[in-house]
């Protein structure tokens, strides 16, 4: 049931996203930061879709109040005992999405 409620979940997410990429296209809206993007693909599916925090996995959507970008991408890069795995992101991706979290507060 937990797997199918996630499935769920990140298909919605999936969804909502591919709706609004024609808006943004149209100039209608203000375009995404890279940053976001690149988390909101990557992070949403264990940290929620609003980054509000999932069963044990914490919340991103004010992770900046809490961690540095350089803290921010360690655990991005090298993971954390708690169970982040480390690599999800790399390379430059992985420094957008730390800027773009430290900016979370």
């Amino acid at each position: 049931m937990k797997k199918l409620l996630l499935t769920a979940t990140f298909s919605s997410a999936l969804f909502l996203a591919a709706c609004g990429g024609a808006e943004e296209e149209s100039g209608n809206a203000t375009p995404q930061p890279e940053g976001e993007k690149i988390v909101m693909q990557t992070c949403a599916s264990c940290h929620g879709g609003q980054l509000q925090g999932m069963r044990k996995t914490p919340a991103l959507n004010d992770v900046g109040a809490r961690l540095s970008e350089e803290e921010i991408l360690n655990v991005i890069l090298n993971g954390t005992s708690n169970g982040m795995p480390g690599g999800l992101i790399k390379g430059e991706d992985a420094e957008k999405a730390a800027a773009w979290l430290a900016e979370q507060k």
